[in-house]
């Protein structure tokens, strides 16, 4: 690679997410093209090109559309909040409607003439001085070449005169494959320097979308599939991508977790903008140990969005109830909100925006998601790293201190094929495990403090009981032989008096 080449321009796009994907954007100079199944995004990444780039850098567009009409296409985008309506009276946005030649089509034998279609393209780019050229779908134009070496040689003619003109094009194109082709005619990709393949991959029942840069030539650029999510009023977010900016403070103030000897075990309560991440196994206490930590929010006057992916809002406020916890009397106070819906409503990308979007409306300063092993269901255990980091990021920025539950990754793995609780250990502040054993024919509970990053913490292993009032923490154990813990572990027994930590 040659020094013009690393240094070859970018132009963004203004994707969210997908600029840090391209490392600056799509290089200057050249058309790139867009491939990927029906329902993959192409369009909407065609439409966002030109959009962001009127929004966010003054540079207008003309979109060249081959299937859909224009006034489709405005109302496309003004569900996103995009006003091509309005661009199009200032001068900044142009269709050139390529659609209407669908009926001649059908009355015509015979190669397309792109010569015609080329001349309108360039008049409109000189009457809108557009900087970006978006061209939707070309498919449904080059099923009528028969021969593959015409298929090139009319894309290879149309890319070459849109690069001469100056601008920046995307073209999209369909493929019916989503691994074993690039694209529908298998010559597509040669011809352009830029590809990117985007997914809507059906996996174990549910669907997940990905994009793909699959070839920048001659400039460096993220590899591999990221996951991304198409919210109602942003458009395109590429996770985690498009939520991970540098952070450059870390706070320092003190809350309380709801429970008091948890608070000193944890050197004093959680840091503000702490992830904190509890395990255990079930009835081992995870989500009664989140309905104190709420509970201790709204004691505190502060807001607390609880998401349940495990039970319902009938079933938790029962189970609130038990422990003397009113969850309808702190939903009144108006500083909880409960959202209790089960991970098969919605994609892991939804579920991801839906939060996003709850978190903006409520403001909260915590939150409770319990349990995120319930989203193994709809996830990967990719695509659930890219949901926890881009949600880790949004939660940072807003010094918001968040407890999650996971089942510890000896259960997660009998019930799938991941572990959430791997998955998001590394990107934690403070773990905690809860556990139980089985001692004199009866059920146990322990709690440690595996990690408590930036403060001394209790490394021991104490006892916890429940009762009608809550989780209440005791005194350290020790190991002793012959019990049989729960797990398969070592067994162990309490060091004395369990009322209080020491």
């Amino acid at each position: 690679m040659n020094q013009d080449q690393r240094h070859l321009a970018r132009v963004p796009t203004g994707i969210r997410g997908f600029d840090e994907l391209a490392l600056g954007g799509l290089p200057a100079g050249r058309s790139t093209l867009v491939t990927g199944t029906a329902g993959s995004g192409k369009t909407l990444f065609a439409l966002e090109f030109l959009a962001r780039g009127i929004q966010r850098f003054d540079e207008p567009g003309v979109f060249v559309t081959f299937e859909e009409n224009p006034d489709d296409v405005r109302t496309n985008a003004a569900s996103l909040g995009l006003d091509v309506e309005t661009w199009e009276k200032e001068g900044k946005w142009a269709f050139v409607d390529a659609s209407q030649d669908k009926a001649r089509r059908a009355a015509h034998l015979g190669p397309y003439d792109f010569g015609p279609l080329i001349a309108r393209i360039e008049h409109a780019i000189r009457k809108t001085d557009a900087h970006r050229v978006a061209l939707d779908s070309m498919a449904a134009i080059l099923t009528r070449f028969t021969d593959v070496g015409d298929v090139r040689d009319e894309l290879f003619r149309v890319a070459s005169a849109l690069d001469d003109l100056g601008v920046v094009t995307v073209i999209t194109a369909e493929k019916s494959e989503e691994y074993d082709t690039t694209s529908r005619h298998g010559v597509e990709e040669f011809v352009h320097s830029n590809v990117i393949t985007m997914r809507n991959v059906l996996e174990h029942e549910r669907r997940r979308r990905t994009i793909e840069i699959l070839k920048f030539r001659g400039a460096p650029h993220r590899t591999g599939e990221w996951l991304f999510a198409i919210d109602p009023n942003e458009g395109i977010l590429v996770l985690p991508l498009a939520f991970v900016p540098a952070r450059h403070r870390a706070s320092r103030v003190r809350i309380s977790s709801g429970i008091r000897e948890l608070d000193v075990m944890c050197g004093g309560g959680f840091f503000q903008d702490a992830l904190v991440l509890l395990t255990g196994p079930t009835g081992a206490g995870k989500t009664l140990t989140c309905l104190q930590y709420a509970s201790a929010a709204v004691e505190a006057g502060e807001r607390c969005l609880f998401y349940s992916f495990d039970e319902a809002r009938e079933q938790l406020g029962r189970s609130a109830a038990s422990w003397g916890i009113d969850l309808d009397a702190m939903e009144r106070s108006g500083n909880l909100k409960v959202v209790a819906k089960y991970p098969e409503m919605s994609s892991l990308e939804d579920h991801f925006s839906q939060l996003r979007h709850a978190i903006a409306d409520f403001d909260p300063a915590r939150l409770v998601i319990d349990t995120l092993s319930a989203l193994e269901r709809v996830a990967t255990p990719r695509t659930l790293l890219d949901f926890l980091t881009g949600l880790g990021s949004v939660l940072r920025q807003r010094d918001i201190t968040t407890l999650l539950t996971a089942l510890p990754p000896d259960r997660a793995r009998l019930m799938t094929t991941g572990s959430a609780a791997i998955e998001v250990a590394g990107l934690t502040d403070v773990t905690i495990r809860l556990h139980y054993f089985e001692a004199a024919g009866e059920n146990q509970r322990t709690v440690s403090v595996v990690q408590a990053r930036g403060t001394a913490h209790d490394e021991r292993v104490r006892r916890v009981t429940i009762d009608e009032t809550g989780l209440h923490i005791g005194r350290p154990v020790s190991e002793e032989s012959g019990w049989v813990d729960a797990d398969g572990g070592p067994g162990v027994r309490t060091d004395g008096d369990e009322d209080a930590v020491s």
